[in-house]
């Protein structure tokens, strides 16, 4: 019972030691000192974490990106966007094709011409592939920067605006493909017309990024058929680069290649593949979005 007690009264001592005054074995000065020693350590430690942030962000620009020298190629993207790139409905029943439709009339809606309409922010580029449209350095403080219109018109009967189903009706479907944005980033056309799909050989131009679609396989050859592209002349001219990015150019629209598939197989699964041809715009296995892309299209009736 007496070691008990002596326990006891050893574990009282150590919290409050009425005698020497002191908690858990210091005395108040002690806490003090060492209080105030973590307080200037952690405050050191606070602001060389501060000072070394302030001094990384001296170097960042608000306007683009400080290092680019690793960025990919854009990718290639298109709309329906949709899960593991597959594509299959019925043409007589309107539900299953309609997640569809209303993906592109959301990605059309910002190119209707009257959301185009602010002289401010939006100027004519003319409707032929020009050369690149420059205003001015990134860093020079002189506003927002104007961007060209693009018509929802120009893409024919893939605008939804004389198909409202964008062909899907009529087993004609159509794909809205765009590069993705990359501030600055300036695409160059081909050099090389040797370097294109026999198709575009003939067609090539200066100023233009053109895109070609095929059979991914072997097998699929010959029931695709005829693919038209609306847009400029199925390509990205240049005027549309380069982008400035979301502070200097919130408005900014890239430019649309539709694509429409006339004349598909009925009942068989096709892989197409369609890719982005320039001189800076590479493709990767291990993204199968950098500068291409392929999706698989199954129709029935």
């Amino acid at each position: 019972m007496s070691g008990n007690k002596e326990s006891d009264g050893g574990w009282q001592r150590f919290v409050w030691n009425s005698e020497k005054g002191e908690f858990l074995g210091r005395t108040g000065l002690s806490w003090l000192k060492i209080f105030l020693f973590y307080v200037i350590f952690y405050g050191c430690l606070a602001g060389i974490f501060i000072g070394t942030i302030q001094a990384m962000l001296l170097t960042l620009s608000n306007y683009k990106p400080t290092y680019q020298d690793r960025v990919a190629p854009p990718g290639l993207s298109h709309t329906p966007h949709v899960d593991k790139a597959e594509i299959s409905f019925n043409k007589s029943n309107k539900e299953t094709y309609q997640k569809y439709i209303t993906g592109m009339m959301t990605l059309l809606a910002n190119y209707s011409d009257d959301r185009q309409v602010e002289p401010m922010k939006f100027e004519d580029c003319g409707v032929t592939p020009q050369s690149y449209k420059d205003r001015g350095n990134l860093e020079i403080g002189i506003g927002q920067r104007k961007a060209c219109r693009f018509s929802r018109t120009w893409l024919s009967s893939c605008s939804g605006e004389t198909d409202p189903s964008f062909g899907f009706a009529e087993g004609k479907p159509c794909l809205i493909v765009k590069l993705n944005r990359i501030v600055n980033f300036r695409p160059r056309a081909p050099v090389n017309n040797q370097t294109l799909p026999e198709p575009l050989q003939a067609k090539a131009q200066p100023n233009l990024i053109p895109i070609f679609c095929k059979n991914k396989r072997e097998e699929d050859e010959g029931k695709i058929g005829e693919i038209k592209y609306f847009g400029f002349d199925g390509g990205f001219p240049l005027q549309y680069y380069p982008y400035y990015g979301k502070l200097l150019q919130p408005q900014y629209l890239q430019p649309l290649v539709a694509i429409q598939f006339t004349n598909l197989t009925m009942g068989q699964e096709m892989r197409i593949e369609c890719k982005a041809y320039g001189e800076n715009i590479d493709y990767s296995d291990k993204d199968r979005y950098q500068g291409r892309f392929d999706v698989k299209i199954t129709i029935t009736s």
